[in-house]
């Protein structure tokens, strides 16, 4: 059985509330594996997040994701010609969008010790967050989570070689910040959603 199955069971919506309050309330424990940390820092930060064992589990919950959000027949930002069959299954328009409704992307790492999603240039282009649309679905593999930020940097040096991109960035808020909570000054919060595809 699967380490994420064993964590939040079936996918259906209510055992993951029950989940999220479960790790919303508890705090971590040193002895998490790298994956339960990543899960632990990013349900923490505001992410929802959603298991995937499989690609039609993928093509399940992005539509689950539009349903919910009211998405269908909208304009997507989207620069990964690896996730635009998944657009056009679903009627979504992504060629020079004007006003698009979401950003649906890929991403360089998953970063255990603060719960945040590692971007470059190769998925954002030279958009900085602020610049992106508030809704964010990400895709991304169970084989992508490091333990720390200099492991994702060392990740991204070891697959470009010398041609590393640019603009390298961590989104860690995924939701709107409380007045008192100082730490998230300047940031941009994202309402983000994680399919995070098994691939290990």
């Amino acid at each position: 059985m699967s380490l994420f199955r064993k964590f939040f069971g079936s996918t259906n919506s209510a055992s993951e509330e029950e989940t999220e309050n479960e790790y919303n309330n508890s705090p971590i424990d040193n002895s998490m594996s790298i994956d339960e940390q990543f899960i632990f820092n990013f349900k923490k930060n505001g992410g929802k997040f959603l298991y995937c064992e499989n690609l039609e589990e993928v093509k399940e919950q992005f539509e689950n994701i539009l349903e919910e959000n009211d998405w269908y027949e909208s304009e997507v930002l989207c620069y990964n010609p690896n996730l635009f069959n998944l657009l056009d299954e679903n009627k979504l328009s992504y060629e020079k969008p004007a006003n698009p409704k979401f950003l649906f992307v890929s991403c360089e790492n998953l970063i255990a010790e603060e719960g945040s999603i590692l971007f470059s240039s190769k998925q954002i282009k030279q958009h900085k967050p602020n610049e992106l649309p508030v809704d964010i679905i990400v895709l991304a593999k169970t084989s992508q989570i490091l333990a720390m930020k200099s492991d994702g940097l060392s990740a991204i040096k070891k697959k470009y070689g010398t041609d590393i991109p640019t603009n390298i960035t961590a989104i860690k808020y995924f939701e709107k910040a409380k007045e008192e909570d100082f730490t998230q000054y300047g940031s941009s919060a994202k309402n983000l959603y994680l399919l995070l595809l098994e691939d290990l």
